[in-house]
């Protein structure tokens, strides 16, 4: 009988489970500051469709401090200063981003792997920092009431990692927080998103869009040669959705946008077509003795807005600010990883109250709506008056409560 191997074991002082834009900017962060850190990532890569794609004015303000935005803003990228709203028929101009105190005033389009990837690379430069592709992370490791570190299998076997610090940032389906038994709030979102492309041609809008009829409501995003589409539909009503057959679903597309015309039958089965289960949650206490969350594992986010992504990255940005020098020490306390908590749940807390707000006010109203659908006043008042533009552009391209890097 064949003898199991004993696990791999490492030791560092910070373990972070999940690669996603928390966990890369976090990992490369530490490892700027001389810290070791061991980041695992489940995939072979960052390669992964529909993933969020937005990189708000904030982000790329980051990026300028850390001195890398003229080099990322090479990469292939596209770029929107105005997000605006086509409410039966009329084209409404919601967000004016040219008016932001920030490096950038726009938000840029990258898919999310060339971000990953751009962050890995740049912090693979530091002897600090150990990316474990295809390394997933089942359990946690903890010894007299301290979580120690994390269990895991990787293609050639079992392994731990025994660490300082455990940080969870693996996404709104988090093994860690799971694991640990932290108290979710469950805030709720009356609808899920359906992803998908379609082809952009000479002539197309260049902006960023969100399009609102009765019952239906469609986002397209610009990425060069086509378009993101993100369709929202009431939760839990994709099969009733698929019932009606995908020429229905087609027919629906080029009603909400006719310039499409005969693209809409790129589409030829459901799985182009990508559901996004929409839950806005956030965890009660962050942290344990040992573990910290954050980005969607402390917090998801609606898609409302865009603003995940950035939020989870000034999640990492804090907690860099906040835990990198203790670090270098030795482990951090509950009280340490307790002022993360303080720093971040405000600005979580009032981006998911406004986010609940739009839920409330316009998504839901819109999709369980069977008549022609108007403008709200607040929607006619931001569009008449440029001025009240900077504001849905300040919270969305900056928020609540920006991170700098120290």
């Amino acid at each position: 009988m064949d003898t199991p191997h004993p696990p791999e074991i490492l030791h560092t002082r910070c373990c972070i489970v999940g690669g996603g834009p928390a966990g890369m900017m976090l990992g490369f962060l530490l490892a700027r500051q001389g810290i070791d850190v061991v980041v695992l990532e489940k995939h072979a890569d960052f390669l992964r469709d529909f993933r969020g794609d937005t990189i708000h004015p904030s982000t790329l303000e980051i990026m300028g401090e850390l001195g890398l935005l003229q080099e990322f803003l090479a990469r292939a990228h596209q770029e929107a200063q105005t997000v605006s709203l086509v409410v039966g028929g009329e084209t409404l101009k919601m967000g004016d981003f040219s008016h932001l105190p920030t490096r950038c005033k726009f938000i840029a389009f990258m898919p999310q792997w060339d971000f990953l990837d751009f962050l890995a690379d740049h912090a693979r430069a530091y002897p600090h920092f150990h990316l474990r592709l295809l390394a997933e992370a089942t359990d946690l490791i903890e010894e007299q009431g301290k979580v120690v570190g994390v269990r895991g299998a990787m293609p050639e076997g079992s392994f731990e990692v025994r660490a300082d610090l455990v940080v969870a940032a693996d996404g709104r389906h988090s093994v860690i927080r799971e694991k640990a038994g932290f108290e979710i709030l469950d805030i709720g979102a009356p609808m899920d998103v359906l992803w998908l492309r379609l082809s952009k041609q000479p002539g197309d809008p260049s902006q960023l869009l969100g399009r609102i009829e009765a019952g239906q409501m469609l986002v397209m995003i610009d990425r060069g040669d086509y378009w993101q589409c993100a369709y929202l539909i009431p939760k839990g009503t994709v099969e009733q959705l698929r019932q009606e057959g995908l020429p229905a679903f087609r027919a629906k597309l080029a009603g909400m946008a006719p310039f499409l015309g005969s693209r809409v039958e790129e589409l030829q089965s459901w799985d182009e077509i990508k559901l996004l289960t929409v839950a806005v949650d956030r965890l009660k206490q962050w942290f344990k003795p040992g573990l910290l969350c954050i980005g969607d594992a402390a917090h998801a986010m609606s898609p409302a807005g865009g603003v995940g992504i950035n939020l989870a990255i000034q999640d990492a940005v804090a907690t860099s600010n906040i835990l990198g020098p203790l670090l270098k020490q030795g482990p951090v306390g509950p009280e340490s990883l307790a002022l993360v908590q303080k720093r971040r749940e405000w600005p979580t807390r009032m981006t998911q109250g406004l986010q609940v707000l739009l839920q409330n006010q316009l998504i839901d109203p819109v999709l369980k709506s069977k008549k022609p659908v108007s403008a709200p006043w607040l929607v006619r008042l931001l569009a008449r008056w440029p001025l009240f533009r900077r504001l849905p552009a300040r919270l969305i391209g900056i928020g609540f409560r920006p991170e700098h890097v120290r």
